[in-house]
This record gives C-alpha cells, sequence and structure tokens, in this order.
C-alpha cells in the first residue's frame, strides 16, 4: 500500500524537496543523459525517476542517492546541492544570455538581397 508523505511535511520542505529533484534534472541535464537511461543505471523505474525530478517526498534516501550516483558517480550530495560539479557551471555558461548590438542601416542594407 502506497502511502502520500505530502500532508505531513511542512511546506517549507516539500520546496526543498522539489528543489532537490530540480538539481537533479539539472544535472542530467548537464551531463547529456536521458532519464530513461540513469534510471536504468540506477535500477530504478523511468517512472520513479520522473518523481525523483519532481521532488516527491515519498521517494526513499536510497533511492535518491542511487539516482544521484547513476547521474555522477562520485559525486557527494552536498556537491549537488551546492552545485560545484564542472559540467552544472558549462551548462550554466551555455544559458546566459548575451547582450547582441542592433545592426547599423548599412549592416542592414548589406544583408537586404
Amino acid at each position: 500500500m502506497k502511502y502520500c508523505e505530502s500532508p505531513l511535511i511542512p511546506a517549507s520542505r516539500l520546496t526543498e524537496a522539489a528543489d532537490m529533484g530540480a538539481k537533479l534534472t539539472r544535472l542530467r541535464t548537464a551531463r547529456k543523459l536521458r532519464q530513461l537511461d540513469v534510471a536504468a543505471r540506477a535500477g530504478l523505474s523511468r517512472s520513479t525517476a520522473s518523481l525523483i525530478e519532481k521532488g516527491d517526498p515519498g521517494r526513499t534516501v536510497a533511492q535518491i542517492l542511487r539516482y544521484l550516483e547513476a547521474i555522477a558517480p562520485g559525486l557527494t550530495m552536498l556537491a549537488l546541492l551546492q552545485e560545484s560539479d564542472p559540467s552544472l557551471k558549462a551548462l550554466e555558461q551555455l544559458e546566459v544570455t548575451q547582450r547582441v548590438r542592433p545592426l547599423s542601416p548599412t549592416e542592414l542594407q548589406k544583408l537586404d538581397f
């Protein structure tokens, strides 16, 4: 029988669980791994992996740690929460929007064919 933990947990803790799930998702994305592949490596179903990434409080610590180990072997939970993994820093650089100056009328005229 499945038991829903959400009503028993304070809202602030639910937010923390969702944040951890988002960080796991971000790490998986930064390492260019598919959820299905990571779930298989961790010995979990894809639906359980999805619940972990959504921050479901009913997932066990062991499941979360296995999932983290499947994404980044040797990475600690502290390093995940601090986002100190190099792949996360590279993803952040890709996501930074860069300001582009508008083209001058001369440059626009050159592009007009």
